[in-house]
């Protein structure tokens, strides 16, 4: 069976590493224009093409949003913008503006594309046409049954990305314009001042209610139905939640992690009620609901009352951040050495558990030492110094015996060690995230 990919949002850096670390299969961004999330930290370039390299290296995918609707000005720069990214490896695009659409597939033809969920695709026939111009992955209207999207599945045999946990939109798919006309502000240009979670009064005949909230949809929550999504033909679980902090990020990731691990070891995929707890209490608002999967509406779905997030739980975002935010999740390599007198010095190092990603480099030549002599501890400690990179030394070189030969009474500079290293391990990243 091959796994659904579990795909997490990162409004920040942070959110990023956090939600790899967490266990996402997948990451999905925005870099500094066209997400439609704009109020999101994002990505500058230089950031985002750090991300992307570090995905690779770890087998993961990243996805960037390109999902406002386009100006026709801004069209012109958006080849110049996505290029790097392209260049990169960059594994999907998610696309609402056709326009954007027909450019991307002609500029980039090999670049994966993704239909947003504002493309609104409610069926078969226009995940078809999508699919004639090049779309291979359909995000679907938020709307649908879950009987619509096996439908859909079972007759395009398209990629499936549906939304299993965060904030719905009150109007269809996102396809909304109170905000642009209420405060000048457009939801699809990335700028959503969410007038949907502001109070009104509604008028019955001749008489106003009080303040509430009828415009304001429940959180979706769907980890107690799991294994009917994965029966369903999905392909990729997507949470929301880009403008949220790094520990929603991360610690959602990590829950929905847990239980697909469990569903595909053959164990119980039924949350506990702890964590249904700890969900509630990472930013969601207080009430959830399992979205459209079974409903085709209904007042149950509205936080009528409230649409304020639930009280977080100060002890659940402290065990997140230490957990998954604190560091980096660091990919373990293997490192054996030579430093023979008179010959140059060379190491080799292979990602752990895989000998097929392994790098050989040469150094300067070893000589004689006139004074002190290089010591294995020495070398060892300059070896080691992977703290800028995104990897971390094996067992070999933290507490057990590590490949090193070297003849007694040697010299080489620290400097040449580091240089040596430095260069190894960045041609060995060119081999991790350009292997085909």
């Amino acid at each position: 069976m091959q796994q659904v990919e579990l795909l997490a949002p990162a409004g920040s850096p942070e959110a990023f590493y956090g939600a790899i670390k967490a266990g996402a299969d997948a990451v999905y961004l925005a870099g500094t224009q066209y997400g439609a999330r704009a109020y999101a930290d994002n990505f500058p370039e230089d950031e985002l093409l750090k991300c992307l390299k570090y995905a690779h290296l770890l087998g993961k995918k990243v996805y960037l949003t390109v999902n406002t609707l386009v100006k026709e000005h801004e069209l012109e720069m958006l080849p110049g913008f996505i290029k790097p990214y392209v260049e990169e490896g960059l594994d999907g695009v998610i696309v609402q503006d056709l326009g954007v659409l027909s450019l991307l597939s002609e500029r980039f033809p090999k670049l994966p594309l993704h239909a947003s969920t504002q493309m609104s695709i409610t069926g078969i026939h226009g995940a078809n046409l999508l699919k004639k111009m090049g779309v291979v992955r359909v995000v679907p209207a938020r709307e649908l049954s879950l009987e619509e999207i096996k439908k859909i599945k079972a007759e395009t045999g398209m990629e499936l990305e549906c939304f299993i946990h965060g904030a719905m939109c009150y109007c269809y798919s996102g396809q909304c314009l109170f905000s642009s006309v209420l405060g000048g502000r457009s939801g699809n240009r990335g700028r959503c001042a969410q007038p949907c979670r502001l109070p009104y009064r509604v008028k019955d005949g001749q008489s106003m209610s009080k303040e509430c909230y009828p415009l304001s949809l429940k959180d979706m929550c769907t980890i107690e139905m799991l294994p009917e999504l994965i029966g369903a033909g999905i392909d990729s679980f997507k949470i929301e939640g880009r403008m949220k902090k790094p520990e929603y990020a991360a610690g959602v990731t990590a829950y929905y992690r847990k239980l697909l691990d469990a569903f595909y070891e053959g164990k119980t995929a039924t949350p506990s009620k702890k964590d249904l707890e700890d969900l509630g209490k990472l930013y969601i608002r207080s009430e959830r609901t399992n979205g459209y999967y079974h409903r085709a509406n209904g007042k149950e779905m509205i936080t009528l009352i409230s649409p304020a997030y639930a009280a977080s739980d100060e002890k659940l975002l402290e065990n997140i951040k230490a957990e998954y935010l604190s560091d980096k999740k660091r990919v373990p390599v293997r490192m054996e050495a030579k430093f023979l007198l008179g010959e140059p010095a060379t190491l080799k190092i292979s990602l752990a558990g895989d000998v097929r990603k392994t790098v050989t480099g040469c150094g300067e030549i070893v000589e004689a030492a006139q004074k002190a002599p290089v010591t294995k501890e020495n070398i060892i400690k300059q070896l080691k110094k992977l703290g800028d990179t995104f990897f971390v030394a094996d067992e070999s070189f933290n507490g057990g015996d590590p490949l090193i030969q070297m003849d007694d009474g040697i010299f080489l500079p620290l400097k040449s060690i580091n240089e040596l290293r430095r260069k190894v391990i960045s041609e060995l990243e060119e081999v991790i995230c350009h292997d085909e």
